[in-house]
């Protein structure tokens, strides 16, 4: 039974890991993620549905459209395949809990980042404010109204200090320090952080948020070095989208409920 419902939520990821390369893609282009229907970017030729199977399809058809023969991107099948694998790996550690829907709402918010910022540098605001009013709603009807309100208080906490970061950093270095969209979806890091580490507010430390926030930033940092490194290197000059590793680390901190406080006190 455990192997039927593992391989039903790695599927149900994949698709709509396809639906979000669609969301990612459009979005960032101005377009309707409704109609028209899923087509070739080179030759506009609609796709039919054996043509859109997650994975499958792609490899059926040897990387290339069915009618034009021009190379798909690896990027969809990966995008896909990804996740399936994030959504897997949330259910194989929290089952079916509040935590896992979570889990897979945080997995699917990065994967959007992952395709719009790697490709466009851009991360829309319409999904910013879709996942992070979700995550609310989802936190009042999953864990009450007390941590609703932590989580409204951490997310505002977060989005408030990489403003000033962002503000202050602009000023200091006379160009921009931080961009926009990743200061947004600090207000949905912040949620997530509080909801699964949740700060009861009699017991709300600024101290905690703190060091809390600043092992998220370290943690994404680390992520980002070698792609960092690789453009730094590299002749082509590029910059390295931060928002998907933002989005990662705070996947990470997800599921193991990790802590830095707790860590040190065990220290």
């Amino acid at each position: 039974m455990e192997l039927y419902y593992s391989t039903l939520v790695f599927i149900f990821g994949m698709l709509l890991g396809s639906f979000y390369n669609v969301v990612g893609y459009r979005i960032p282009n101005n377009m309707s993620i409704i109609k028209p229907g899923s087509f070739c970017p080179k030759c506009r030729h609609e796709l039919k549905w054996y043509e859109l199977i997650p994975v499958f399809s792609f490899l059926i058809q040897g990387g290339k459209c069915r009618k034009c023969k021009c190379k798909i991107s690896f990027f969809y099948p990966i995008i896909e395949a990804l996740t399936g694998t994030l959504f897997l790996v949330s259910y194989l550690i929290f089952g079916f809990s509040a935590n896992f829907i979570i889990s897979i709402l945080t997995a699917s918010f990065l994967v959007i980042v992952i395709v719009s910022d790697f490709n466009y540098l851009i991360i829309s605001d319409e999904v910013t404010i879709f996942f992070s009013i979700t995550s609310i709603i989802l936190q009042l009807f999953l864990l009450g109204w007390e941590k609703t309100l932590s989580a409204l208080i951490y997310g505002f906490f977060l989005f408030s200090l990489m403003y000033l970061i962002m503000y202050f950093g602009s000023k200091i270095m006379k160009e921009e320090a931080l961009g926009g969209g990743d200061v947004k979806l600090m207000f949905f890091v912040g949620t997530v952080l509080s909801a699964s580490n949740p700060i009861v507010l009699s017991d709300f430390s600024t101290y905690g948020l703190l060091i809390n926030t600043f092992f998220e930033i370290f943690l994404a940092s680390l992520l980002a070095s070698p792609f960092a490194l690789i453009s730094f290197f590299s002749k082509k000059e590029r910059i390295v989208p931060f928002g998907p590793f933002i989005l990662a680390a705070v996947f990470i901190m997800c599921l193991t409920s990790f802590n830095i406080l707790d860590f040190i006190i065990k220290i």
